[in-house]
């Protein structure tokens, strides 16, 4: 459980570090419109901290869950997925705040990279249900 709780607050402190990021590149830049870098910031705390301080507490209930090669794919797979969708992110945002015209091929690899991050992740969500589901058939 401990392990979990760590990778949360590695999670929260990416987050806050990011959106201090945003507020004063923004600032620094006078770009005052949307952009993804704002959005880094929910998705390393939604994704990155809830995402493993519910982890914890599931991990606390199910003492086995550790144990399951699906729960430790899991958490090698989605803690590639989420730093990756995040880098990629912040990337964009970073080219929105400074009004940098890409070529098409750079501008698509950014999505694609950030596409691919959130497959991965979206992998290790299904591994971790897996193995949520094994575990609680195997407390019955």
């Amino acid at each position: 459980m401990k392990k979990y709780l760590n990778l949360s607050l590695i999670y929260a402190i990416a987050a806050m570090a990011m959106g201090v990021f945003y507020r004063e590149f923004t600032k620094l830049n006078g770009f005052t419109g949307t952009t993804s870098l704002g959005k880094v910031h929910t998705h390393l705390f939604v994704l990155g901290m809830m995402m493993f301080l519910i982890v914890a507490i599931f991990a606390a209930h199910f003492k086995q869950l550790g144990e399951q090669k699906t729960f430790r794919a899991f958490t090698v797979v989605y803690n590639i997925g989420v730093p990756l969708t995040a880098v990629m992110m912040s990337v964009r945002g970073v080219t929105q705040v400074l009004g940098s015209e890409l070529p098409k091929g750079a501008n698509g690899a950014i999505s694609g990279i950030a596409g691919i991050g959130h497959i991965i992740m979206a992998a290790g969500i299904i591994l971790l249900l897996i193995s949520l589901l094994k575990s609680a058939k195997n407390e019955e």
